[in-house]
């Protein structure tokens, strides 16, 4: 049978070493990760604390679950919102997922 297929014989075990070189590719998906998941997202969430500390009394808003509506009154942990006339609601201040441009709710 060896004339058609030829035997395939074991080879010696690969030289070991290459001790830098084997890391070069663990850091270097560190180094990726960092700067395209972790850093952006400490970016966000820094922007976000100082939106929310940044909440004054007429700021229009919308919270995370969409209800938008206008500051009413600001406290430490939570913003009172104007969503209709005689409609007021309290919600946490973390909730505020972002600021409207003046007007914007009259528009909508």
């Amino acid at each position: 049978m060896d004339f058609f297929i030829s035997n395939a014989w074991a080879e010696g075990a690969a030289p070991a070493g290459g001790g830098l070189v084997s890391l070069a590719f663990p850091i270097l998906i560190l180094v990726v990760f960092y700067f395209l998941l972790i850093r952006p997202q400490q970016k966000r969430v820094k922007e976000h604390k100082e939106m929310v500390e940044g909440i004054k009394k007429g700021d229009e808003i919308v919270t995370a679950g969409g209800l938008g509506g206008t500051v009413t009154a600001v406290g430490d942990a939570f913003v009172t919102v104007k969503v209709a006339e005689n409609t007021e609601v309290r919600v946490q201040k973390q909730s505020v997922a972002s600021l409207l441009p003046k007007g914007s709710l009259k528009n909508a």
